[in-house]
Parts: structure tokens; C-alpha cells; sequence
């Protein structure tokens, strides 16, 4: 491939010299040596003007231009930085906003739980106070009760024995007797049943 490339532009220079000469000897007067030296300073001419033009008029602005758009390109780079700071420290207040309140949401439960459970046993105390005064009542009938009930169970003992006796004999018995016999018997049966 390489050599093909060099082989057709060997052909296309040789073409092209054969081409010069031909224009030459058919008259072209730009290929006339005689009118090299005015070619040569009207180039330089028009490349001097072009050049001067393009020096002092063309390149100025463009660089203008350039400079400017460089300038703006920096002053972008630098809002765009001052925007990730100003985002990043305002990501760190939120951050910190989350953390104070997820701290304060914990101290308002701790706090809130504290007080139920302070509540809790006030009132499971005032429940037990209450618990042992009823109990103590309760124990304070039953001690009541207990010393009535032997004289009550020895009126229903009287009683029920005059009526079993006047049943059996017929005839009304002395309820001082029975009374004496039922004292007697609940004396010596008392400490058994009641702990006197």
C-alpha cells in the first residue's frame, strides 16, 4: 500500500513538472522567470498587508476573545467551587440539624418514659397503700369476728339446745343451766378451735 502511495506520487510530481514547462514554453508569465521578482513583492506585499492586518486587527480581538472567554471560564470554575463549599457546609448544618433533633426526639421518649414509669408507681403505691388499709380492715372484721363469734355460737348453742331438750322431755328447761353447761364446754373447747 505504502509503495503504491509512493510510486503514484512519483508519477503525479513528474506529471506535474512535465505540466510546468508545458505552460511555460505555451506562454504562462507566471511561470516566466522574468516576472519572479514582481510575483516575489507583490507577494510580500499582500502577505505584509495580510500579515499586519491580521497583527494589529484580527488577532487582537480573537485573543480579546480568548482571554475573555478565559476569564469567564475561571469565574464559573470559581462560582461552581464556592457553590460546592456553600453545598457542602450547608450539607453539614443539615446534618447536624438531623443529629440534634434525632438527640432531642431520644431525650423527649427518655424523658417521656421516665415519667410514665414515675407515674406508674405512684400510683402502683398509692394501689398498695390502698390494698393494705382493705386488708387491714378486712383482718381488723375478722379479729371482730372471731371474738364475737363464740358468744354467738354459744346463743345459737343455747338456743338449740333448750329447744332439742323441750323436744325431748317435753317441758321448758332453766336457760341458765344450759347456759352454764354450754360456757363450761366452750371454755374447755376454746383453745382448741380459736386459740384462746
Amino acid at each position: 500500500m505504502v509503495k503504491k502511495i509512493f510510486f503514484q506520487s512519483i508519477f503525479f510530481n513528474f506529471f506535474l513538472i512535465k505540466e510546468v514547462f508545458a505552460a511555460e514554453s505555451g506562454g504562462m508569465p507566471q511561470l516566466n522567470p522574468e516576472f519572479w521578482i514582481s510575483q516575489i513583492f507583490w507577494l510580500t506585499l499582500t502577505f505584509g498587508i495580510l500579515y499586519v492586518v491580521l497583527s494589529k486587527l484580527i488577532l487582537p480581538k480573537i485573543s480579546g476573545n480568548l482571554e475573555l472567554r478565559k476569564s469567564q471560564i475561571q469565574e464559573n470554575i470559581e462560582a461552581a467551587e464556592k457553590q460546592r463549599k456553600n453545598s457542602e457546609s450547608k450539607l453539614k448544618e443539615y446534618d447536624e440539624i438531623i443529629l440534634k433533633s434525632k438527640i432531642k426526639a431520644k431525650n423527649i421518649f427518655k424523658n417521656a418514659r421516665d415519667k410514665i414509669i414515675k407515674d406508674i408507681n405512684v400510683k402502683k403505691d398509692a394501689l398498695d397503700k390502698q390494698i393494705d388499709e382493705e386488708v387491714k380492715k378486712a383482718e381488723q372484721e375478722i379479729d371482730v369476728l372471731k371474738k364475737s363469734a363464740p358468744e354467738k355460737i354459744n346463743k345459737i348453742a343455747i338456743e338449740t339446745s333448750s329447744e332439742l331438750v323441750k323436744k325431748l322431755i317435753g317441758a321448758d328447761v332453766n336457760n341458765s343451766s344450759i347456759s352454764a353447761i354450754v360456757d363450761d364446754l366452750s371454755k374447755r373447747n376454746g383453745t382448741k378451735y380459736y386459740g384462746n
